[in-house]
């Protein structure tokens, strides 16, 4: 049994590895919120926290009146992604818009501010990244993905700029979580390969160049996420 202080993330990796390894199967009716709550020991809130999650990667689907259930992976469009959980703030094309400007300028005011041991952090977190997409780790996959955007938004040189970033953290995890259902194997790669041209461009020192990638990246997110900015 989980222990309670365990965040909705750990007990998401559970229903995941359940989901893969066959205990849920494609179609099948997950356990209803009270009995799943008793079995991982925690809260309903942190479960409920933990099902959105993997409702937003495509991993379960919630149907209204019937229940929640388990996909069976083929999302095919936008229409097959999850409902956008912050609709009554911001609507996801403004998020993303956001975030193209703020990285963007994040990129290049991290540049020559990063150490060798943060460059290849994000070396190791793209690798990851790629690893745990082959694996079908989509968790693991986004918080990779986290980790690497987290290294230069630490090494900005602008505080309240990094602190912008920190206030909309949960919405950019989002827009990272999003379009995983329907991100193709190309897009994947494509979008480990502008993670390196941003990591060449910081250890350059090409702050134009970080900028360029950055905005290059998130725009292609965007697109695949059915969006145009």
């Amino acid at each position: 049994m989980f222990n309670k202080t365990l965040l909705p993330q750990s007990v998401a990796r559970e229903i995941q590895a359940m989901i893969q390894d066959g205990t849920l199967k494609p179609g099948e009716k997950i356990p209803s919120q009270r009995e799943f709550a008793q079995k991982f020991g925690i809260s309903r809130a942190s479960l409920r926290e933990a099902l959105l999650t993997l409702e937003t990667l495509g991993l379960i689907k919630t149907e209204a009146g019937r229940g929640t259930f388990v996909t069976d992976g083929k999302a095919q469009s936008e229409s097959d992604m999850a409902p956008w959980r912050y609709s009554e703030s911001h609507s996801v094309f403004d998020v993303f818009q956001t975030r193209m400007i703020l990285e963007s300028e994040i990129a290049a005011l991290a540049c020559g501010r990063l150490a060798a041991t943060q460059l290849e952090a994000m070396e190791e977190a793209t690798d990851r990244m790629e690893k745990c997409w082959a694996e079908q780790d989509l968790i693991a996959n986004v918080e990779a993905d986290l980790e690497f955007h987290a290294t230069i938004v630490a090494a900005c040189s602008n505080s309240m700029m990094r602190e912008l970033y920190q206030a909309m953290r949960d919405k950019i995890t989002e827009t990272q979580r999003q379009p995983i259902p329907i991100t193709d194997p190309e897009r994947m790669r494509e979008s480990i390969g502008e993670h390196r041209k941003i990591i060449a461009a910081l250890r350059n020192n090409d702050a134009e160049g970080a900028k360029r990638e950055m905005q290059a990246h998130v725009r292609n997110t965007a697109r695949c996420a059915g969006l145009q900015t």
